[in-house]
């Protein structure tokens, strides 16, 4: 360094140089849409980072595949395969569903070590935080998604709706899935530990996952019991995969799942927006 930089280094800022440097003109905030997808691009590199958090989304479901496939697959439609049929659109389902409640844990999870605290003081679009991660969450459900349905090829699952069918389905279960985040979402903001929104959040997954048809048939339950499965709106996506997926269109059923799904945002949408906007 020469001794002309010297002096101008060591020289004192004048108040109108300090006010030339402030006058520039300010950069714009940046959208909504571009903060939500780099909130989502963060959610990413957190899974690139702790490869972990893809347990649920690879093993579990594998898991819940080969066990009722050859568990109770003889038992329930006579042969492992003509079970695999039916079975494998409604594990799909249930992976996915069951994955949307890592949402809450990771949400409360931020919440707990201060980094919300430091995004809400950000100059950007208030539910961006919240937003991307949801939307990096529907990463995780593809994920999810081409596991379940490359293992199914495997064992011997063929789907008569085709390639088609097949995408169809993923794309409302994604759908579906991220609209049912807003629940996991809201209980993030109320529950005080990861632990409790796992705990609260198994205890409503448990019912609504197996008090449908995913396994079985519901034509098999007591009366009272079909009552109960037949309103539950996964009995009705799940429903609507199978369909799709061995080439049937049941537009009643598609037009439940995405009044469900619409429902679920319009409700907890703005619980979770206010909770968010209140919490200390």
């Amino acid at each position: 360094m020469n001794a002309t930089s010297t002096e101008q280094a060591s020289a004192p800022v004048t108040e109108d140089a300090l006010r030339g440097a402030l006058a520039g003109e300010r950069p714009s905030n940046p959208g909504p849409v571009l903060t939500s997808l780099t909130f989502g691009w963060r959610a990413l590199l957190k899974i690139k980072h702790v490869p972990e958090q893809l347990v649920d989304v690879t093993m579990f479901p594998i898991m819940f595949t080969l066990m009722f496939t050859y568990l109770f697959g003889g038992a329930l439609a006579g042969s492992t395969q003509e079970y695999l049929q039916f079975l494998l659109p409604g594990i799909l389902v249930q992976a996915n569903v069951m994955i949307t409640m890592n949402t809450g844990i990771t949400l409360n999870t931020d919440i707990q070590k201060g980094v919300f605290d430091r995004f809400r003081s950000l100059p950007v679009w208030r539910p961006s935080p919240l937003v991307g991660a949801l939307l990096g969450d529907v990463m995780r459900y593809s994920i999810g998604s081409a596991i379940v349905i490359t293992l199914g090829l495997i064992l011997g699952f063929r789907p008569e709706g085709g390639a088609v069918g097949v995408v169809l389905s993923v794309v409302l279960l994604l759908v579906f899935s991220f609209c049912l985040s807003w629940l996991w979402t809201m209980l993030s903001l109320i529950l005080r530990t990861p632990n409790s929104v796992a705990g609260v959040s198994m205890m409503v997954m448990f019912p609504l996952t197996f008090v449908s048809n995913i396994f079985v048939d519901p034509k098999t339950m007591p009366g009272w019991l079909q009552a109960v499965v037949e309103v539950n709106p996964i009995t009705h996506l799940a429903t609507v995969v199978r369909g799709l997926m061995h080439g049937s269109v049941p537009a009643g059923e598609i037009g439940w799942v995405l009044v469900s799904s619409v429902l679920l945002v319009a409700v907890f949408g703005p619980i979770t927006m206010v909770l968010y906007r209140n919490k200390k």
